[in-house]
């Protein structure tokens, strides 16, 4: 008994004494190792009556546990003295002024959502927003988009794994299934864009795997396609800070909108590199819109019947090309600093439609 206590004792001192984690690893194997004086000692148990054994085994395996909760402890104990040594050595005064090659800049893609989410802001429009992993439901079929159509295909979508509950999602394809989360939880009228992270299996110069889209949505009585031309119309001249603009609806198709319009917008290219809106002879694809499905709202909960909506969508990632002469969407996401001094924006060039959209 009192051999086992003076190696308890003896040990403990030792773990206290250790001033790191090697230092302690080296009393732990020397102690609880494969050949230790604890495992050593454990060992003759089996040599032992069963008097001495029910008497000794006791012991041994308090002895044992004591060491190893001593060593837990410790070890504990020196992690949180590293991080603190380590947080003080690498602490920053952040009341000294920021050196010049390291000031921080806006990105542009962030830059556009505020100026986008402020001019709707004036037009009397909410920000609403859901998740990027979503239910297939919600993402396709609440969109009136059946089983077979193409844009299921795996070619296009991201799906996840099935859930353990059998639904199945996907990375969203676009952010109209926050339009139908809202539709779902909110009563006409309504008045919302969606802006945020979208996915699609699709890589080029003016097409990445995750992009930006904000999307628009008005429910209410009595709304017709004059609202929506009106909207998309104010929208562009805020956005392009342009007093007069003309725009050109092409007939088109979306399952989840009847009828289906894409918008242009005239502008003149005939110097290279340049395109200057609202005047020349070409036109530039703006976005996709139409007239709420009556499947769709119907699907959401709202009576086809009585209420009536609009939606169109554009891609934030083009519209920044578009406004600050951007070549390449792969760039936003490459994550190089001398881009970001050349396009970026600074801290607190906040856009506002009075004082200006663009610093």
């Amino acid at each position: 008994m009192s051999d086992i206590s003076s190696l308890q004792s003896d040990i403990l001192a030792q773990v206290s004494a250790v001033g790191d984690e090697a230092a302690l690893e080296a009393v732990r194997v020397a102690a609880l190792g494969k050949k230790g004086s604890i495992s050593e000692l454990m060992k003759t148990l089996g040599a032992m009556s069963p008097e001495e054994r029910k008497t000794q085994g006791p012991l041994l395996n308090g002895l044992r546990d004591a060491v190893t909760e001593a060593i837990a402890a410790r070890k504990s104990s020196l992690g949180d003295a590293a991080l603190e040594a380590r947080l003080a050595s690498e602490k920053i005064d952040v009341t000294l002024p920021p050196r010049a090659e390291g000031k921080g800049s806006v990105h542009p893609i962030s830059q556009v959502l505020e100026e986008i989410t402020a001019i709707f802001a004036d037009l009397g429009f909410a920000v609403a927003e859901g998740p990027d992993v979503e239910f297939d439901d919600y993402n396709f079929t609440k969109l009136n988009v059946p089983p077979d159509h193409p844009a299921r295909q795996m070619q296009d979508t991201f799906y996840v794994a099935a859930q353990a509950d059998g639904t199945s999602h996907v990375l969203r394809t676009h952010t109209s299934p926050v339009q139908v989360r809202t539709m779902l939880n909110q009563k006409p009228p309504i008045r919302v864009i969606s802006p945020g992270r979208a996915y699609r299996v699709d890589s080029d110069a003016t097409h990445s795997p995750m992009f930006h889209q904000v999307e628009a949505l008005v429910v209410d009585e009595g709304i017709h396609l004059g609202h929506l031309k009106w909207t998309v119309e104010e929208f562009c001249k805020a956005f392009f800070e342009i007093d007069k603009i003309e725009l050109r609806a092409r007939p088109s198709f979306f399952p989840f909108t009847e009828p289906s319009l894409e918008w242009d917008m005239r502008c003149d290219r005939s110097v290279p590199g340049q395109i200057k809106f609202g005047q020349g002879d070409d036109w530039l694809e703006l976005g996709g819109s139409g007239m709420v499905h009556p499947r769709v709202l119907a699907n959401c909960g709202i009576d086809p019947a009585r209420y009536q909506g609009f939606a169109f969508g554009f891609g934030l990632d083009r519209m920044a090309m578009l406004k600050y002469a951007i070549p390449d969407i792969r760039s936003f996401f490459e994550s190089d600093l001398r881009w970001l001094k050349h396009y970026g924006f600074a801290a607190l060039d906040i856009p506002t439609l009075d004082g200006g959209l663009s610093k």
